[in-house]
């Protein structure tokens, strides 16, 4: 085998790779003997078919994967043999004809030099923060809010109240929808609806009807509609106020705490606050430690493909997203998600990086930990876990996470940490 590689800019790699065609026809006849041996085709006994016609029924096949199977397996040689680590997807083109010599190109990037990584230099904010009784109080109060009951009322509608609703648009004398009209329901307040219409629905009574204008967001899902300001005729249907149960022993019951007791049922919120607390607080350690790593070699190139391709991942993802929620969107331009997508690369990188020169390896039990902890939030938790273990590429996206939050701790444990306090309600808000 011969290989050579050239350069492509700072970080860009060609590697030429060229096999004896006999290796390709070895790979070949062994999988077609093989074949021959397993095979059951009318007219033969098993493994008893001849080579030559397992040839002519699958020789095509398995010349594609012998043939794909010994790229994978010479590229890999290849780089081992140049002292390369690619990073993203490399290209690769074939060259030639296979029955003479097998020659492929494979383009890619490398990662860059970091130099010297001092993680124990790195200076740090660790938050921390604790469970109050009065954050007891709250979960209890919205788990309260989440088995509320409704009773319809003849009074007019107030914040809180849940209202059904009827309404139609019409802009430059065109009505939406052109027949009938649209129903919903909304908690006043909850801006389940647009802002202006649950503004119009306080002090509503059940049949009360007024016409108020409503500006339309520029991505409302009728293109008509969207950016523009229209009236609306707001019709309510149905006014109910809220009914909120007691917390007495059924309602504590029915949280799994068999007792009914109040004192142990305040211990099991705090023991589920105190799990969301920590992953919360873990979660923002890691986002501190990743986001002064990225500052401290800011100055690093980062290979540029790389850079594209999770900017575009990004973008398809936001746009996935935007439609999941009904929003009218086609294709999301990369350019915004660059800077985002810069930072996710580098510290990446540096993270991998850390891992190659400490020896670090993913911690199973932290694999299992993480799967058992998605699992959780389903109501067949073994499904879940079934299913991380039966696919490989969730388990491998998984495992990667898992690796990256382990490294940054490694990291975090040898920084110099600052601690900074903050309330459990701030420390789970995500942009606090």
């Amino acid at each position: 085998m011969h290989v050579s590689v050239e350069s492509i800019g700072s970080l860009g790699r060609k590697l030429s790779v060229s096999v004896p065609a006999d290796r390709l026809a070895s790979a070949v006849g062994s999988r077609l003997r093989e074949l021959s041996r397993t095979a059951r085709l009318n007219g033969f006994r098993p493994g008893k078919v001849p080579v030559k016609i397992i040839e002519q029924r699958f020789g095509a096949q398995v010349r594609s994967e012998a043939y794909n199977e010994l790229v994978r397996e010479t590229f890999g040689e290849a780089l081992r043999t140049q002292g390369l680590q690619p990073v993203g997807q490399p290209e690769i083109s074939a060259e030639g004809d296979a029955a003479q010599e097998l020659r492929y190109t494979a383009t890619f990037e490398v990662a860059p030099e970091f130099g010297e990584i001092d993680v124990s230099a790195l200076a740090i904010q660790r938050p921390v923060a604790q469970v109050e009784e009065s954050d007891i109080d709250t979960m209890i109060e919205t788990l309260r809010q989440q088995r509320r009951t409704w009773n319809v009322v003849e009074r007019a509608a107030r914040a809180g109240d849940l209202v059904n609703v009827e309404n139609f648009a019409v802009v430059d004398g065109k009505r939406f929808p052109e027949v009938g009209v649209e129903r919903g329901v909304t908690v006043v307040g909850s801006n389940m609806l647009l802002p202006a219409i649950e503004q119009a629905l306080i002090g509503m009574a059940a049949g009360d009807e007024k016409t108020v204008d409503v500006a339309f967001p520029a991505d409302w899902r009728i293109a008509e509609l969207a950016g523009r300001t229209a009236q609306v005729d707001v019709k309510a249907t149905k006014v109910s106020e809220p009914h909120l149960p007691e917390v007495d022993a059924d309602f504590i019951r029915s949280f799994g705490v068999k007792s009914g007791q109040l004192e142990q049922f305040r211990a099991e919120v705090r023991s589920n606050l105190a799990r969301e607390l920590k992953g919360a607080l873990s979660a923002r350690l890691r986002v501190e430690v990743a986001q002064k790593l990225v500052a401290a070699f800011a100055h690093v190139e980062l290979p540029p493909r790389l850079v594209e391709a999770e900017a575009r991942s990004m973008a398809a993802q936001a746009a996935e997203n935007a439609r999941r929620q009904g929003q009218n969107v086609g294709q999301v331009d990369h350019a915004p998600f660059l800077a985002a997508a810069r930072n996710r690369v580098a510290a990446g990188l540096i993270v991998g990086e850390v891992a190659r020169r400490n020896d670090l390896r993913l911690d199973p039990k932290r694999v299992n930990e993480a799967i058992a902890l998605i699992a959780s939030t389903y109501e067949d938790p073994q499904q879940v876990v079934d299913l991380y273990r039966n696919d490989p590429n969730l388990m491998q996206g998984l495992q990667a996470r898992v690796m990256e939050e382990q490294v940054i701790d490694w990291i975090a444990e040898r920084a110099q940490a600052t601690d900074v306090a903050m309330s459990f309600t701030d420390a789970l808000r995500p942009n606090a």
